[in-house]
């Protein structure tokens, strides 16, 4: 019996050659926007990974947009022309598919890099005052943002299309929406950060107007052939009035009426109050009741760390695709690891094809290596 995760699965006009998915992470290296050498060598081991898509980490749409000053973003031709080079790189060194996460930080930009200690840097200490659904603090501690204007969402909707435009133009397959994580758009979804009185905020319809209109315009501007897709936080964990799983799962309705491709299935991120019940799959069952509701494929991620553990995700019939983030930086050879243990082959540059176990004589499928 062959192994579901490394099954392939098409999205439109591409087809992943397994299930396994590297999920954005950021890296907070960027200059200006503007992509790195580190980018060439993180992004490099990772487009060798055998992984059926790769999402680059989250890009900003504006400056403003940016969660700290190392971020990167897609909003003018200095950060395209930076980052052509880096999407050049992936596609010559394999074949795996390219996405990339478009979105914008709201209230929780201008922020210190994680090992900086990440708190907001005030724009008169060389940060900037970030734009928010309402003019609600991350936390007690912190100034609050400034609240956005229907002008300004207007403006900030043309900033997305520019961004997609932009992908397009650099080759990228697929877009993940970013509406997750406490950032801007899940910021409009959620009450915690949401305390507006016009269209945009109050009942559920309202709160979900926003980040729609966005998925909408993004699905008009990109390619009809080209996947989009939506990551979501599936619930707030702070009780009371916060976003949850039922209004989280009519949210990725709406998104697959709109047109949206898949929808990256994660939590949290909105409030400093949060309580999140860590373990092992502990975000599977989110994934698990948003599939139940949508047609188009779900992917999970969190605290997956084996291959037989997706796998059996999979098969249970809770998601189609996994994320895996954090286990590919500590192991950038995760995926071939997993389809040793899974009996199953993965790509692999020819280059290392004399790197296959003697005891996995089929892991890069069947290989002819003359050796002098």
């Amino acid at each position: 019996m062959s192994a579901r995760l490394f099954e392939p699965l098409s999205l439109r006009s591409i087809t992943l050659s397994n299930r396994v998915v590297i999920a954005p992470m950021c890296q907070y290296s960027a200059i200006d926007g503007c992509a790195q050498p580190w980018h060439y060598a993180h992004l490099g081991q990772l487009a060798m990974s055998g992984a059926g898509m790769l999402i680059l980490e989250a890009t900003a749409v504006e400056p403003r947009g940016r969660i700290t000053h190392g971020c990167l973003g897609l909003y003018d031709d200095a950060s395209e022309a930076a980052l052509r080079g880096v999407v050049q790189m992936m596609r010559s060194v394999g074949p795996i598919k390219l996405a990339i996460q478009l979105g914008h930080a709201g209230r929780k930009a201008s922020s210190g890099r994680p090992w900086e200690g990440g708190a907001l840097i005030p724009a008169d200490a060389g940060g900037w005052t970030p734009a928010a659904p309402s003019a609600i603090a991350v936390s007690e501690n912190e100034a609050a943002p400034r609240a956005l204007d229907s002008a300004e969402l207007a403006a900030l909707r043309d900033r997305f299309i520019d961004s997609a435009v932009r992908a397009d133009r650099l080759g990228f397959d697929a877009i993940e929406v970013h509406a997750a994580h406490g950032y801007l758009l899940h910021e409009f979804l959620s009450p915690i950060a949401n305390q507006r009185t016009d269209e945009y905020g109050g009942s559920l319809e309202n709160r979900m107007r926003y980040p729609l209109e966005i998925i909408a315009a993004l699905r008009a501007a990109w390619p009809a052939h080209k996947a989009l897709g939506v990551r979501i936080s599936a619930t707030d964990w702070v009780e009371g009035s916060s976003w949850d799983v039922p209004e989280a799962v009519e949210f990725c309705r709406r998104c697959e009426l709109i047109g949206v491709d898949f929808i990256d299935v994660s939590s949290g991120g909105v409030s400093p109050k949060q309580q999140i019940k860590l373990g092992p799959g502990y975000q599977v069952p989110f994934a698990r009741a948003v599939k139940a509701a949508v047609k188009v494929p779900v992917m999970t991620v969190g605290l997956i760390t084996e291959g037989q553990q997706a796998e059996d995700i999979l098969a249970a019939g809770d998601a189609d695709l996994i994320g895996v983030a954090r286990g590919l930086l500590y192991d950038p050879r995760w995926v071939w690891r997993a389809a040793a243990a899974l009996g199953a082959s993965v790509q692999a540059p020819r280059q290392y094809w004399r790197s296959q176990p003697r005891e996995h004589p089929k892991l890069f499928g069947e290989t002819r290596i003359a050796q002098r």
